[in-house]
């Protein structure tokens, strides 16, 4: 005897047989037995929640030969023929192959025509998200006002894609994910009726990974079962499905938090060598550290997850981390997870997040409290730091000593003047390039101006080379070229620290020197740190200038002032700073 896949074999052919729409099927059934059935419905929801398998059931229900009825009685032969799709009355069309202008026109003429084999004409139209525009409007008025022997049912998993004229000429349900308890008991029930044996673990394992769909949940266990000869087990389930049990993840969080780096890359190439990949187990640990973030906050959190198969294992390992150290884990494997989509070598980066997730200190994200206040900072961090204050009271003691640093004296006459430095304070979070007063000075050179010029093309450039390092480059804007080195000012300093990383900063330098033609360094800075520079050296431009004038004045150097006082003499000229 030919096999029939579970999915089909134990497809709903009643309103009871249905799993986890209750809400749906006593609307239904209400409208049946107080005869107010509409004339179109709209089924929406994730695949494989029973779209199309209620639309059946409706037709059969409004068309039972001992109803209409809440139940069809799947025995009369008009039952029978409809659940064969041997009625030419009750029609399912699939929208993905009949989305034309012309299909819906054909059916808006055939729907004119009584029925010749039952009650009531019934056309189910499947994924009809998929029909164009034109078929939409052709359709909207029968939709509106059909023949009272005509039901359309509509069915879709993308509602947001229809026009709201056609969702408001529909009675609407909203299909829900059916829940892991249904689903594991809906599958504990198939197993007993169909002799395979299965462990309980094993149907919570698989509903896990159905995300809901019953459909989906009933073909891993057909293809599982048929791997293990009708023997389904926990192990066996995760090997065929290439799923990761929660105990290696236990281990890994573990690992993590002794800082057991050795341990951790082993346990990667565990998981390759198994035949997972890398992505997937970025995916899996990222769920699993949700999980116990979930269930360290709030109480009873193994009810607002599907993945806690064990609660007691997760809430042991929940209390060994903190809270700020499992927000910092998520935020890290989120950030790379998303790298990892452009990546050649995905398997790096998933070992190189887990490495930096390694080398936290102990205690790293927690507040001050927790991590032991002032004893955080090692003693050998506070020596240094004391060394590098001494020093640089030395330095500050020694410019004084020699006049590098002139206070200003308030009894003295002449204006106090200082010799600044041409170059800004740093502060305190990018450090300056040297050479300052240089890069300023060529600022409108010809050279800047024609790269400037280029500027937009270099960025498309980069986007084409890589995006994302792209999306952190933009930030930046050209402000200076001296020599084979290009200084590009950036407004935030995560986006400048992230481009002067060794690999970002390879691919824009490649770019420059196609763009451009000769090879160029990239060299960077905070954007308000430019802008004080430019301003400081403009002040002390002033200043000097200033002071140049000063002395010519004292001196009677100038020409117009040695005329003046030879036109009108000493007494009636005065002479102002």
């Amino acid at each position: 005897m030919e096999h029939i896949a579970l999915y089909r074999a134990w497809r709903p052919q009643s309103f009871q047989d249905m799993v986890g729409q209750q809400h749906i099927i006593q609307t239904l059934q209400n409208a049946i037995r107080e005869q107010r059935i509409s004339h179109a419905y709209l089924f929406s929801g994730p695949r494989g929640t029973g779209k199309t398998s209620a639309a059946k059931i409706l037709a059969k229900a409004v068309n039972c030969e001992r109803g209409p009825s809440t139940e069809p009685c799947n025995e009369c032969e008009a039952c029978l023929r409809i659940t064969s799709g041997a009625v030419m009355d009750v029609q399912e069309i699939d929208a993905a192959s009949n989305r034309g202008v012309e299909e819906i026109r054909d059916l808006r003429e055939k729907v004119k025509y009584a029925p010749t084999e039952v009650r009531h004409k019934v056309y189910i139209i499947d994924e009809v998200h998929m029909l164009t525009t034109e078929a939409f409007n052709a359709l909207l008025k029968t939709l509106e006002e059909p023949p009272p022997h005509v039901m359309f049912i509509l069915a879709t998993t993308e509602p947001h894609r229809l026009p709201a004229t056609i969702i408001s000429r529909c009675q609407r349900f909203d299909f829900r994910r059916v829940s892991l308890e249904e689903q594991t008991e809906r599958l504990a029930m198939i197993c007993k009726e169909e002799e395979i044996t299965a462990e309980l673990e094993a149907l919570q394992y698989i509903a896990r990974l159905s995300d809901g769909g019953m459909r989906d949940a009933l073909s891993i266990l057909d293809q599982v079962s048929s791997f293990t000869g009708g023997q389904v087990t926990y192990s066996q389930t995760l090997d065929m499905t290439g799923g990761l049990p929660a105990e290696q993840f236990g281990k890994l969080a573990q690992f993590l938090l002794q800082g057991e780096v050795g341990e951790v890359l082993q346990t990667v190439e565990q998981f390759m060598q198994e035949g997972k990949s890398a992505d997937k187990s970025m995916e899996n640990l990222l769920y699993y550290f949700r999980d116990l973030l979930l269930i360290k906050m709030v109480p009873n959190a193994e009810h607002m997850t599907d993945r806690v198969l064990d609660p007691s294992s997760f809430k042991g390992m929940a209390e060994a981390f903190s809270r700020e150290q499992l927000f910092y884990i998520i935020d890290t494997l989120n950030r790379y997870q998303s790298e990892m989509k452009y990546a050649a070598q995905p398997q790096t980066l998933f070992e190189v997040a887990l490495l930096k997730l390694c080398s936290l200190p102990k205690g790293a994200g927690e507040p001050a409290s927790e991590a032991g206040g002032g004893a955080a900072v090692s003693s050998s961090e506070l020596t240094a730091m004391k060394r590098q204050i001494a020093e640089l009271e030395q330095k500050l003691e020694k410019a004084l000593k020699n006049g590098g640093i002139a206070a200003a004296n308030p009894n003295s006459a002449a204006p106090a003047r200082s010799n600044r430095p041409s170059a800004p304070r740093s502060s305190g979070v990018a450090k300056i390039p040297p050479h300052m007063d240089q890069y300023i000075a060529e600022k409108d050179s010809a050279e800047f101006t024609e790269i400037s010029r280029k500027w937009s093309q270099i960025l498309q450039r980069v986007k084409e080379v890589k995006v994302t390092v792209h999306a952190w480059f933009v930030d930046g804007e050209p402000v200076s070229v001296l020599n084979d080195a290009i200084l590009v000012a950036f407004k935030n300093n995560i986006h400048r620290e992230t481009t002067e990383k060794p690999a970002n900063k390879q691919v824009i330098e490649s770019v420059l020197e196609q763009m451009v033609g000769r090879p160029l360094r990239l060299v960077t800075m905070l954007q308000k740190d430019w802008l004080a520079a430019i301003e400081g050296s403009s002040d002390l431009k002033k200043e000097e200038e200033f002071t140049l004038e000063m002395e010519q004045v004292d001196g009677k150097k100038e020409p117009w002032i040695d005329e003046a006082l030879e036109l009108f003499g000493e007494k009636l000229v005065i002479i102002k700073e």
